[in-house]
This record gives structure tokens, sequence and C-alpha cells, in this order.
């Protein structure tokens, strides 16, 4: 999940709106309800998100340290004004990248892959078996083939990935695939797009390489 601070709700329904077509759940905050959020969320709420955009607020409201405090996810700063002062005013104040506007939002998920790498030292995708899982939209390939997948089930074999050697639970998979404000999905929607996404592993793979105990979650055997 994306989250976007901006003072302009409109903004911040765009970003959603952009954001989800590219199957990438997006929540919106405006930057007082959002210094409440953060500091106040649960740990697990805070792992599903992938990256955090910061637009227009106002100076000092929004504390890069601040969210670094609760989470290691990104934060990038979009910036409207083209200037070299404002951008070394951005990156002083804590932020991991800063983007100009306009730009395309596969740039800012293109970014937001890179930085979680350096982070992490990682490479872009994940080997687990004939497996390989990448972390940047592309469909998984098995034993060098793709495997074309929807948006929702890549998306969930990727979160599975990035979590190897963990078991995740239904709904900690929902709020990093959905977002954890969506009120119009059922959690239960996970367990259908699961089921299908095993059915086309075990056709490729001749096993379920998607090991499932009830009440405790989900984990990729390796």
């Amino acid at each position: 999940m994306i989250v976007i601070v901006d003072e302009r709700e409109l903004v911040t329904e765009g970003y959603n709106s952009l954001f989800d077509r590219e199957g990438v759940a997006c929540a919106g905050f405006a930057p007082g309800e959002f210094g409440e959020w953060v500091s106040s969320a649960a740990d697990t709420d805070l792992r599903s998100v992938r990256a955090f955009l910061i637009g227009d607020c106002r100076e000092g409201v929004i504390s890069p340290r601040q969210i670094r405090d609760r989470t290691g996810a990104p934060v990038i700063a979009l910036s409207e004004q083209h200037s070299l002062e404002n951008t070394l005013r951005l990156f002083e104040s804590g932020v991991d990248d800063v983007i100009r506007k306009p730009v395309h939002i596969r740039e800012i998920l293109a970014r937001i892959t890179a930085i979680r790498r350096r982070a992490h030292e990682d490479v872009s995708y994940t080997e687990i078996g004939a497996m390989r899982i990448f972390m940047d939209g592309r469909d998984p390939e098995i034993d060098g083939q793709p495997l074309p997948l929807p948006r929702r089930e890549r998306r969930i074999l990727e979160y599975l990935a990035s979590n190897r050697g963990r078991r995740v639970t239904k709904t900690q998979v929902f709020n990093a695939i959905y977002g954890i404000f969506d009120e119009e999905v059922e959690e239960n929607v996970v367990e259908s797009h699961i089921s299908k996404l095993r059915k086309k592993l075990r056709e490729k793979l001749g096993s379920d390489p998607i090991d499932s105990k009830r009440f405790l979650g989900y984990r990729l055997v390796f």
C-alpha cells in the first residue's frame, strides 16, 4: 500500500485512482490526520505500507524523521517547486527522494522499488525453487518462462515472497493489496485470489508452494 499526504483532497483522490489502475492500493491523508495516524497505527498496519508520498503540506507539519521512527518504508517528497533551494530543503528534512511533478505513476513505483532495493541490499527478484518472483511489477517466471497473472494475484505472490520465511495472516495480505482503509471490499476476497493463484502455480510446478494454516496464515514453501 502507498500512503500519500496532501492538503488537497482532490490530489489524494487522484493518486488513489491512478495507483488503483496499476493494481496498487493507496490511502490518502490530510496532514493533520496523518500525524495522528502514523504515531498510533499498529505495527502490522505500518508493515503494509510500501512508501509514503508527501505532497503539499505546510512546512513542519509532516516530519519524515517521525515516520522513520515507526517504519523503514521510503519517504518521498512530491514537489511542484522546481528550484534547487526547495529540493535541498526537502532532502535536509529527511526524505529519501524528491520527485518533481508532473510525474507518471510508474516512475514513482520504479523509484520506490529502487530505494527499497538499496536499503535492503536486495536484487529485484526472489528465487524460490523453480520460481523467480520479481518485485517491480513483472510477471513471475517458472523455469525461465513467464507466468501471466492478474494484478492482484501477482501482488499477493510478491508480498508472500517479500516475507519469505515468515507466515502472514489474511488480514496482512489484504492490507498490503487493498489498503487498510478499503471498506468496500470484503477481506475474504483474499482467499479467492490465493485459491486461484495456487491452482495456477500447482499446474506449472506440480506441487503447491503456498503453505496455509488456519488462523495462522500463509507462507511460501522453499
